[in-house]
């Protein structure tokens, strides 16, 4: 899977790590280099069909502003559409984002129940995988957390390859 995600600054990052021991009822709690913030999947099976999707994601991007983001807030996905649940995440406030995310939305399908319409809900995944007593202990300590606030700038989308958990290639925005 591909996808065209926002990288996040160091404060977010931090913000995270000031979290972690409030996470440790989850399974699975992500790293500090795996925080990013997804803006839109990109369809491609093979790096030949990334490359022309690639393409085709930086003209629907053409003439892109920078955008502003605020984290403010601790948030979950009690039952999220795909993958394990709970997601315990920080809210990203972006109207900024939304619209990028609109832009690659007309030349691309918004994956069903996650991307389309009101569905797309910017955020950094925290952690996930909670069960149990201890597991719903968890999700209340955390869940709806106030922290910050963190403003930054998002003047960089990367292309990214879950695969192999690294960035293919950048655009700078303005774009």
């Amino acid at each position: 899977m591909y996808s065209v995600n926002a990288p996040v600054p160091a404060s977010v990052k931090d913000v995270a790590a000031d979290l972690r021991p409030a996470l440790t009822g989850f399974d699975r709690v992500r790293e500090r280099h795996e925080q990013t913030l997804l803006v839109k999947r990109v369809p491609a099976d093979d790096r030949k069909e990334l490359r022309t999707a690639w393409q085709t994601a930086k003209d629907a991007l053409a003439g892109a502003p920078a955008v502003e983001a605020r984290v403010s807030e601790v948030d979950t996905f009690q039952n999220p559409p795909n993958g394990s649940s709970p997601v315990v995440y920080l809210a990203v406030e972006s109207p900024g984002i939304h619209d990028l995310h609109a832009r690659l939305c007309s030349v691309f399908d918004p994956v069903p129940v996650m991307e389309g319409g009101d569905d797309y809900d910017p955020h950094v995944t925290l952690a996930r995988d909670a069960d149990g007593f201890q597991g719903r202990r968890a999700v209340d300590n955390i869940d709806g957390r106030q922290v910050g606030p963190v403003t930054w700038t998002i003047d960089e989308l990367h292309l990214y390859d879950a695969t192999y958990g690294e960035r293919v290639d950048s655009i700078s925005l303005p774009a």
